[in-house]
């Protein structure tokens, strides 16, 4: 009995602690959420197994869930806790933000992003931002224009990106509307959704191929440059979106 508790002890000592909660956390929990949504993976083998990465998926549906099923898929399969870069709200006291740790959250910040990829994290971050999560599900799987930090951050760290779809987020939330009124005096969208428990819906996360950039700081001089790859970058994520509800058929069945 003590030596088990000593290896369990050297182990949890070994372990980063965004790490312990995808260790410690029963699995049926995770796995049931994944079999309940009977989420599909695709384009695993893009993902490196070490070694920096920086991955760009669609945002939708509510309160960050699309990151954690992401999340989630990504440390199932590669062994991996990606550092995914979260909206500000998660990080309003002490408490918010010591949970949001335990799942890997970071709050968006150029800098918090730039160190994870120096310590060769993989390192989620949405370029709709809330305008993709937060949209109304009348403009589902349609995306918002990407801001174009992303750019410069995966040149900086001479970091791949690794353009990423996921599907099923928008039905599982059903986003009725956005206020936006207070966004100038909280900085916040607060999305009005139709449910907070989960729909059944069927997911998909495809991860694409890797996009490395070539003379990067040179790109970076030039204005024009960064924002035609960065449309580039969009408009494969939105042709791949589509390619997959074309396939899919009733997402809830």
């Amino acid at each position: 009995m003590k030596q088990n508790l000593k290896k369990l002890l050297d182990k949890l000592n070994h372990l980063e602690r965004e790490e312990v909660f995808f260790d410690l956390m029963p699995r049926f929990f995770l796995e049931g959420l994944r079999k309940y949504l009977r989420v599909e993976v695709e384009g695993l083998e893009h993902l490196p197994k070490r070694g920096r990465a920086l991955i760009v998926p669609n945002h939708s549906g509510f309160a960050g869930f699309d990151a954690v099923i992401l999340a989630n898929e990504i440390q199932r399969s590669k062994g991996r806790v990606p550092r995914l870069m979260a909206h500000k709200l998660w990080f309003m006291n002490n408490w918010m933000t010591q949970a949001g740790k335990k799942f890997g959250l970071v709050e968006a910040t150029t800098d918090n992003a730039r160190e994870a990829l120096n310590r060769n994290h993989l390192v989620v971050l949405f370029p709709e931002g809330e305008e993709g999560n937060f949209k109304p599900s009348i403009e589902k799987y349609r995306l918002k224009e990407f801001k174009r930090g992303f750019i410069r951050l995966a040149v900086e760290s001479e970091a791949p990106i690794i353009p990423t779809v996921i599907i099923g987020a928008e039905e599982t939330h059903i986003t009725l509307f956005q206020i936006r009124a207070l966004r100038k005096y909280f900085g916040l969208i607060i999305p009005i959704p139709l449910n907070l428990f989960p729909l059944p819906a069927r997911w998909k996360i495809r991860f694409l191929e890797p996009v490395f950039i070539p003379e990067g700081a040179r790109l970076c001089e030039d204005e024009e440059s960064v924002h035609d790859l960065c449309e580039s970058l969009q408009a494969k994520i939105q042709h791949a979106i589509d390619e997959e509800l074309q396939k899919r058929g009733n997402p809830y069945f």
